[in-house]
């Protein structure tokens, strides 16, 4: 009975117990809003804080964007390939089976150098048995001659008879024209040997290897693809005669003229430009592109412009004769992609103290894949590279690397 009523005094409801204080409450709430005002005054105040910086590229002054004298004002852009003028797809002139290849890709030749052979047992043995024929037919036409000048001594004692005479001499005539035949037959089975021996045409490199030992190979006609051409040894080509191929719009032909001076790039190395001048345009368009091919050679080329390179061709409009004494005009180029534009202006984005600040420029001609600032930099600026569509005036970046 007592443990029955130590249970019931436990389920008892003290009323008299104190309430929970509202005051407690209030103080939770009033925390909470001094926090978040706190946030706001940090994010209006510091946005640095709020917002996480954009990770960018930057192009340094002294590499992508220093000022520089101008060659002259570009006038168009053309993309072609670099060709050598003097090349060839050698071939042998018979057909026979390859013997003996002494280049590889690469190698340098002179003209006139053996750069393969053909088999050749059977010309030898040709070459062996004119040989013998000569002198067989040297052999024939001394004894012909003994023949006659005996011939000759009886004539005058009266001996032989003027048709005995005539017939020995004859013979001296039929054995002098059968060493002649002997010596071209000589000649000619020499030639065909010549043949088997494959020499450089000219001076070059070799660009291609067409052909293996033990492979047969045939006379190859003119104007074949180097590509596809099926029989030929070698292809050579003279690295002095390099020049760039390009493609001109039809609408920009009136603008060239003969020797006109440019600039060209080889996508291998866009850091490098090579000068170069107009050498020849094709007197023909080409209809499906709409597009007339120029010409250009390069003036001052190096050991590493190979044939087939991607180039782009820059025509320039010679630079105008300044006064003695005055300064070139500097010409700020930079990427094309560090340029922006928005609301119909061209802007860059400039790196300061962590932030991106917006530049309003303009832009001139186009030179490769830059673009000449007009106005707007003074050519010692850090720019964002390639600036992301979001990127606005005042926003935190962080360089890479």
């Amino acid at each position: 009975m007592s443990d029955l009523r130590q249970q019931l005094e436990s389920l008892r409801i003290e009323r008299d117990r104190p309430a929970a204080r509202p005051w407690r409450w209030i103080a939770v709430i009033c925390v909470i809003a001094a926090v978040a005002a706190l946030a706001i005054y940090v994010a209006r105040t510091r946005p640095d804080l709020a917002l996480r910086a954009v990770e960018v590229e930057t192009i340094h002054p002294a590499v992508r964007a220093a000022a520089t004298a101008s060659a002259g004002t570009p006038l168009m852009t053309a993309s072609g390939y670099v060709v050598a003028r003097r090349k060839a797809v050698v071939s042998a002139k018979i057909q026979g089976r390859l013997a003996e290849l002494k280049v590889e890709e690469g190698s340098h030749v002179r003209e006139g150098e053996i750069i393969a052979r053909l088999e050749s047992a059977d010309y030898e043995a040709q070459i062996a048995v004119a040989k013998a024929q000569i002198q067989r037919s040297e052999a024939d036409l001394a004894e012909a001659r003994r023949q006659f000048r005996i011939a000759q001594q009886l004539a005058r004692d009266n001996v032989y008879s003027r048709d005995q005479l005539d017939a020995a001499q004859s013979r001296v005539a039929v054995a002098d024209a059968a060493l002649a035949q002997a010596k071209a037959d000589l000649q000619l089975q020499q030639s065909l040997f010549d043949f088997t021996l494959i020499r450089a045409p000219f001076s070059g490199v070799v660009v291609k290897k067409m052909a293996e030992v033990g492979e047969s190979v045939a006379p190859i006609p003119p104007g074949v693809n180097i590509s596809t051409s099926s029989g030929a040894i070698v292809a050579l080509a003279d690295l002095a005669t390099l020049e760039v191929e390009a493609d001109v719009n039809e609408s920009n032909v009136a603008k060239l003229a003969d020797r006109q001076p440019a600039e060209v790039v080889v996508q291998a190395f866009p850091e490098r430009r090579y000068r170069a001048v107009l050498r020849q345009i094709i007197p023909t368009a080409d209809r499906t592109k709409a597009t007339v091919m120029a010409k250009v050679t390069i003036l001052d080329k190096d050991k590493d412009l190979k044939p087939e390179m991607s180039a782009n061709v820059t025509f320039l409009a010679p630079a105008k004769p300044r006064a003695k004494g005055t300064p070139a005009a500097p010409e700020i180029t930079v990427p094309k992609d560090a340029v922006l534009t928005r609301d119909s202006k061209s802007m860059v984005f400039e790196v300061q103290n962590g932030r991106a600040r917006a530049r309003q420029v303009t832009t001139g001609a186009e030179r490769q894949s830059d673009v000449i600032i007009k106005q707007g930099l003074a050519g010692t600026e850090i720019l964002v590279a390639r600036p992301p569509d979001t990127l606005r005036d005042g926003d935190p970046v962080r360089v890479k690397g």
